[in-house]
């Protein structure tokens, strides 16, 4: 099992979301669980493609954190 960062932003219209270890790996919804799901089906299709393509599955690299700064 591999854990693949996902960064999900709010639009005008509902929600993104991309895997920064995943390139052209993206997708949307209308609400958070919604672009969680879908970012799901995404990554599955996209590493189910690289295998089809013969490419091995990238290893996770990407973290996060938040910086608390005086607002």
């Amino acid at each position: 099992m591999k854990r693949f960062l996902v960064v999900i932003e709010e639009t005008r219209t509902g929600f993104s979301a991309y895997s920064p270890d995943l390139p052209g790996c993206v997708s949307t919804g209308r609400t958070r669980e919604g672009v969680e799901r879908n970012m799901r089906e995404a990554v599955d299709f996209h590493l189910e493609g690289m295998r089809l393509e013969g490419m091995d599955t990238p290893e996770p690299h990407a973290h996060s954190a938040y910086i608390e700064v005086p607002a």
